[in-house]
């Protein structure tokens, strides 16, 4: 019998193949050609469109090649999160960084990027374990684990490329037992029943009297229950992960206080679901930040419509890349579209729709399960790529196969590089015989 670890609990819970993944093409980490071969430019200037001031207007599709950069950079900060982290849940630190903050980066196979460590982060689970967990494997009670690390780029070329000097706060997908619960516990709650912060009680209460001026028809703001849990629990006297990062964020401020400074929260599926809570929370409590994107890859939904509402009202700006085929991206709960959505960029079809019936819309709303997507939408298909024909479901899911198709998308009319070098080699043998009729 296959012994049930965390490495294939994903696989044994979603009834997914536990086959080897693709073989794609490898990318270098930090120096990723664009799709014009050549390697990332100067953002100067321009950098704030970069990071979605504009809601990445006129860069998604087709996408912008220094975009493509940025997001695949981004997102090898994400996988930096999961080499670190130790799966082997017969080690005396399973779930816990196997390196030190100084040699993180080089160990992971991902040396000269620019960015220094200056803080790991811990998730803490909130759920309450019964006494007989005492007996079962260790790895099935771990309650709090690391779950990623904020850096800091401190190179001065790379400052002067990015154009400011950026943060960036990188997250990791579901790992342990009781991550996987917390997944599962999918019915929505007040976005502020489980902030243990009593100092911004007030703030929560005052905010709550605007919320139906910001949307008047969706209530309060509610997320999943089990994100918030992971987001806010504390155990015994360790922080929670939300204070790890107000901590670490008004300390980054008042250390590079006057400069030009951006906070990137970059995350892959549970990961990008923290990263969206961490980056209202960021500009929650601290207002005077212009800025605060997302780069979300195969997040799973997150809030409500109010939620959502109240990301805008910020100025919280989040790009979401989705897999068509990946079911993550689908769940939890349902969405209502009230065509009001500010996201242009979103072409799921698997909302439920006013035409499909106003009793339907009225049978979900009084349930739980109501949630909206956010930010804006860079959506993908497996099927598009042809070194990815045939893969299981749980590939689809996986960080590596989003890079990889970050790095092949050229548009929604032209998907793939590939299709793209077919369609030029078509067009030039048309050119080439019309020449030959003319002679």
């Amino acid at each position: 019998m296959k012994t049930l670890t965390p490495k294939n609990l994903e696989n044994f819970i979603l009834g997914w193949n536990t086959g080897p993944s693709p073989s794609l093409p490898s990318m270098s980490a930090w120096t990723v050609p664009s799709f014009s071969g050549q390697c990332p430019e100067k953002l100067g200037k321009n950098w704030m469109d970069y990071q979605g001031i504009k809601n990445w207007e006129g860069l998604l599709d087709p996408l912008d090649d220094n975009l493509r950069g940025e997001i695949i950079r981004y997102g090898n900060f994400v996988e930096v999160s999961y080499r670190a982290c130790n799966f082997d849940p017969s080690s005396p630190s399973y779930a816990m960084c196997r390196y030190s903050k100084k040699k993180l980066f080089q160990l992971c196979g991902f040396p000269g990027t620019g960015y220094r460590v200056s803080k790991y982060l811990k998730a803490t689970s909130g759920i309450q374990l019964p006494s007989w967990v005492d007996k079962a494997p260790k790895w099935m009670a771990k309650q709090s684990s690391w779950i990623g690390y904020v850096a800091i780029c401190h190179d001065q070329r790379e400052i002067s490329r990015l154009g400011r000097r950026d943060v960036v706060i990188a997250l990791r997908g579901t790992a342990t037992c009781l991550e996987w619960l917390e997944n599962l516990r999918a019915t929505l709650t007040p976005l502020h029943s489980n902030n243990n912060n009593n100092n911004n009680n007030n703030e929560y209460s005052k905010d709550n009297k605007c919320y139906s001026s910001i949307c008047p028809n969706n209530g309060f703001p509610m997320v999943e229950s089990g994100f918030l849990s992971l987001y806010t629990s504390k155990l015994g006297s360790r922080q929670s992960l939300q204070d790890m990062v107000r901590e670490e964020i008004a300390r980054i401020k008042k250390a590079y206080h006057g400069e030009a400074l951006s906070f990137t929260v970059a995350g892959h599926s549970l990961g990008a679901a923290l990263a969206t809570l961490m980056a209202y929370d960021i500009k929650q409590t601290f207002k005077e930040i212009p800025l605060v994107t997302v780069i979300s890859f195969g997040g799973p939904r997150v809030g409500n419509q109010s939620f959502r509402c109240h990301l805008d009202k910020q100025g919280t700006k989040i790009l979401r890349i989705v897999n068509s085929e990946d079911l993550i991206t689908k769940v939890p709960g349902f969405v209502i579209d009230d065509n009001n959505n500010s996201n242009k960029n979103n072409n799921n079809n698997d909302n439920i729709t006013e035409k499909d019936g106003h009793w339907i819309q009225k049978l979900v709303e009084d349930t739980q399960w109501v949630y909206a997507d956010v930010g804006c939408e860079l959506r993908l298909s497996s099927s598009d790529s042809p070194y990815l024909n045939g893969i299981n479901i749980a590939a689809c899911h996986e960080l590596n196969t989003y890079l990889h198709l970050v790095n092949g998308f050229v548009s929604s009319d032209c998907p793939v590089r590939a299709t793209a070098k077919k369609m030029m080699q078509k067009g030039n043998n048309v050119k080439s015989k019309l020449r030959n009729d003319e002679i």
